[in-house]
């Protein structure tokens, strides 16, 4: 549904922007070419002016949408706004809205962009990509289903936005229906990378690492190269690997497709980079230990977070590159970079998504990884502890924020916070009871209390449940460096 037609460039602006969005849909590379050559054929067709907007803001990076801003601005101010359509106009505004920062409103124009045009896919893709950067699992779920009955289930379009919906109802809490929708989508269409990416989702959050596993390694052809998807779903291979108990995988996996020396450098790479590290930092009885299994990774990928030009951008990417400073033992440019977003969050920013997130949670968050490296754990359970509840509203999915709420339970048991590491422990277990880390957690409370008999049983329990994991990995090939990618 292009809607260009009959406009500008006829038929063959048209084609470009389906190749842009089918490119889109499944995370191919090639999405950008096909929307720059949609604008050469078509310098004035809103939609073409709208989808490079939109490209320049789905990575998160910021000056990609300064850029971005800039182009779109200049088209605004030239075009003549009363020969575009209703969708078209309504395309523009949210571009515009997103680019001015208030991206939940942007949300909500997508979709109202989508109660008029259901079938209109690009507004889908976009709003569903909002969604998961603001956290908003309703949302997530909500916008594709209330789109799918104007859809022909044989359309090649229907399978990828299954694919989307039973992301949404992962991140809802419905996971064992999550994975039978998103398993249906990449039946239909088995390069949906976004689709994989659904079901090892809720492998993930029921605990099922073996199976998530085995399914990654029967479809590595589809996801593992040469897609925007192929780092992620490398991270979630290494989430399943750890809780295995296989480091050397997991290592092997960061060293292959998440170290930075051959990354392209882009945010949402080096935030699944930090986010995989730091659960080795948390896990390790020192900083020390942490640092001796790790090695120099944490240095390179300091180096790379420090090489950027952020500013206060998205307060999701500032905790990790805190992360990434605290593991490489550079405290003092995780706290300049907590003062320089203090200094902003203190001057107001009417309509600016980012200013909330970063002052009601990114900040908090920032200070209390900053806290736990120091050692001051009660002061990290404090910050943490009435966040908890709603993390998912500064982004990112329930996988993701594990690394934060992970460094909670471990900056309980090291502040000897017993009742309160017991409740947190208490609520994995009986949400994850296939969580090998859950029971290790467990164990290390019950050494803590003296109990002994208890502990030898929570780690039996760990064993038992890494084995078929272990067993998996055991029959898997090693990681494979990704393919060049094209943002």
């Amino acid at each position: 549904m292009s809607g260009l037609g009959g406009g500008e460039g006829g038929e063959e602006a048209a084609a470009w922007y389906e190749s842009a969005v089918d490119s889109l849909l499944f995370f191919r590379g090639d999405v950008a070419e096909s929307v720059g050559a949609m604008r050469r054929v078509a310098p004035g067709a809103p939609l073409g002016q709208a989808f490079a907007a939109y490209l320049g803001l789905l990575g998160t990076e910021r000056t990609q949408a300064v850029a971005a801003g800039e182009e779109f601005a200049r088209f605004r101010a030239e075009a003549d706004h009363t020969a575009f359509t209703e969708r078209e106009r309504a395309h523009l505004r949210a571009a515009s809205v997103w680019l001015g920062g208030d991206i939940e409103r942007a949300g909500a124009m997508l979709r109202e962009i989508n109660v008029g045009w259901p079938r209109d896919t690009l507004a889908l893709l976009v709003g569903h990509q909002i969604d998961f950067f603001t956290g908003n699992a309703d949302s997530l779920r909500d916008r594709i289903a209330g789109a799918l009955t104007a859809w022909d289930e044989e359309d090649p379009h229907y399978g990828p936005l299954l694919g989307m919906f039973g992301f949404g109802l992962e991140e809802s809490g419905e996971y064992s229906r999550a994975g039978q929708v998103a398993m249906s989508a990449v039946e239909r269409q088995p390069r949906d990378v976004w689709g994989i990416h659904a079901v090892v989702h809720a492998f993930e959050m029921q605990g099922r690492f073996a199976d998530g596993i085995r399914y990654l390694d029967a479809r590595r052809r589809d996801w593992g190269a040469n897609n925007m998807m192929a780092v992620h779903n490398w991270w979630h291979y290494a989430l399943y690997a750890l809780e295995s108990g296989d480091t050397d995988r997991v290592l092997e996996i960061y060293d292959a497709t998440l170290d930075p020396a051959s990354s392209s450098g882009l945010a949402l790479e080096l935030l699944d980079a930090a986010a995989l590290l730091w659960r080795f930092y948390v896990d390790a009885e020192t900083a020390e230990d942490a640092q001796q299994l790790v090695g120099d990774r944490w240095g390179a990928l300091a180096d790379a977070w420090a090489a950027r030009d952020d500013g206060p951008h998205y307060a999701f990417n500032d905790t990790h590159a805190v992360m990434a400073y605290l593991g490489a033992g550079r405290v003092r440019e995780a706290e300049e970079l907590v003062a320089d977003r203090t200094e902003w969050a203190a001057r107001p920013h009417p309509g600016v998504t980012n200013h909330t997130m970063t002052a009601e949670v990114g900040l908090p968050v920032c200070r209390a990884l900053i806290a736990f490296a120091r050692g001051r754990y009660t002061e990290a359970v404090d910050l943490l502890l009435p966040l908890r509840g709603r993390l998912q509203t500064f982004g990112g999915s329930h996988a993701q924020r594990d690394a934060v709420q992970r460094t909670l339970v471990e900056a309980a048991l090291r502040g000897q916070r017993w009742e309160l590491a017991r409740t947190l422990l208490s609520e994995r277990l009986n949400l994850r009871p296939t969580s090998p880390y859950n029971w290790l957690g467990q164990a290390r409370l019950a050494d803590q209390l003296g109990q002994a008999a208890l502990a030898a049983t929570a780690r039996e329990r760990a064993a038992a449940l890494a084995a078929p994991g272990k067993s998996a990995l055991a029959g898997a090939g090693v990681a494979q460096p990704r393919g060049p990618v094209r943002a």
